[in-house]
């Protein structure tokens, strides 16, 4: 067996181990990619001729990059659950705190990424830290549902704490009540200026 012989070999063990994954597939966009591939595989299956394998293989790596883009596995682990506007209303309408502003919050925190790690280990759609969330009664850290409901509760608290002042309440969701209160205002931590800045500016928006 030469080289080109062993890269085609090479070639085909790849694909077929597409081929055994591609149930995680978008299901509307992949029968092109699974009939041309059924198509070339069967084609092997019949075929005997060293030749008629590499057309084949030929054949699936003729597909265009965007084509091969659009069967890639779907991102669907990662996207927020699609009742997360809802657990966002009930934990507005319970805490009494704008939808609006938890939206805000949690775009700047977590990008709607429920899995979301900081570097400092805050997790999920509210970036809470450990301590604060097992306060707050959380068991799951990463449900979505809990991890909203504790980080409204919390920026209540903050909002209580500070006289409804959203940009007091946001500097204590980000650098802590205490140096809220040592500073007299929002601390001068550039990460906090620029995280009250960047959440205010999308709750007035």
């Amino acid at each position: 067996m030469d080289i080109q012989q062993l890269k085609i070999m090479i070639d085909l063990k790849a694909l077929n181990g597409m081929n055994r994954t591609n149930s995680t597939y978008n299901q509307n966009n992949q029968s092109s990619f699974q009939e041309i591939f059924e198509e070339a595989i069967n084609s092997l299956s019949r075929q005997n001729d060293f030749q008629n394998k590499i057309g084949a293989v030929r054949l699936l790596h003729s597909l265009q990059s965007t084509d091969i883009e659009r069967f890639q596995p779907s991102a669907a682990t990662n996207e927020v659950p699609k009742n997360l506007d809802e657990i966002i209303t009930r934990a507005a309408d319970i805490y009494k705190i704008p939808k609006k502003l938890i939206q805000s919050i949690i775009q700047h925190e977590s990008n709607f990424n429920p899995t979301a790690v900081s570097h400092a280990g805050a997790s999920g759609l509210m970036q809470l830290m450990p301590t604060t969330a097992k306060g707050l009664g959380v068991t799951d850290i990463f449900d979505p549902e809990q991890n909203v409901f504790a980080g409204a509760k919390y920026m209540k608290q903050m909002l209580d704490k500070f006289n409804g002042n959203i940009d007091l309440a946001l500097a204590a969701y980000n650098a802590g009540p205490g140096n809220v209160e040592k500073y007299g205002g929002i601390p001068p931590f550039t990460e906090t200026r620029n995280y009250v800045k960047k959440v205010s500016s999308s709750y007035y928006t």
